[in-house]
């Protein structure tokens, strides 16, 4: 039972996954067939040894340079700023963003130890710093680490020459005010804009 206990905890520690989700999904790999957990396993194993970050944004790549990074046809003076990876793939299928981003693999979060150092940041201000980039689209998530995350890189970034803008903020399409957050209410109020 040891082997299937190590499974549960090494599920449990991926995001997003407790550990009933952990335990149902060990038990459904134990019901597939020896050859579908190999393959599994082989996947797992190609990922961490293949994929790197790329050394200009961070994105996860097997090549020397991510496929949007080597892109000449995407606009190197606009730099999007994005928490984590997944958020790339996310702004890319829902926009027409054709500039560049810039991964900084998490978020300021003092209570969890999380400070500057741990941080892309250097890397960025490299990037911003030869005056190449002219707009620094801060996308971080709307909470309270990536408002503090935003604030801090605006400030770094300060002085730099480069034009500093933020994601808009408001209340999405279908929602209903009554499950509307004060914070989110408060931008949206703060942001209106005039009836055409």
């Amino acid at each position: 039972m040891a082997a299937i206990d190590q499974l549960i905890a090494e599920f449990a520690k991926l995001p997003g996954i407790g550990r009933k989700t952990a335990q149902r999904l060990t038990f459904h790999l134990l019901q597939q067939s020896p050859e579908q957990a190999s393959r599994l396993a082989a996947a797992l194993s190609s990922v961490a040894e293949r994929v790197r970050p790329c050394p200009e944004c961070g994105n996860p790549t097997e090549d020397p340079m991510c496929s949007i990074c080597a892109d000449p046809r995407r606009d190197p003076t606009l730099l999007c700023v994005v928490e984590e990876a997944s958020a790339v793939s996310v702004v890319e299928r829902a926009t027409q963003f054709q500039g560049r981003y810039h991964v900084l693999g998490g978020r300021l979060s003092p209570l969890d130890g999380v400070g500057p150092e741990a941080l892309r940041l250097d890397r960025l201000v490299e990037r911003v710093r030869p005056g190449q980039v002219r707009e620094v689209i801060l996308a971080t998530n709307p909470s309270m680490e990536g408002e503090v995350t935003a604030t801090y890189i605006q400030q770094l970034l300060a002085g730099l020459g480069v034009r500093v803008t933020r994601l808009a903020r408001g209340l999405p399409m279908g929602g209903d005010l009554e499950y509307v957050d004060g914070v989110t209410l408060a931008h949206a109020l703060s942001a209106r804009q005039e009836v055409p």
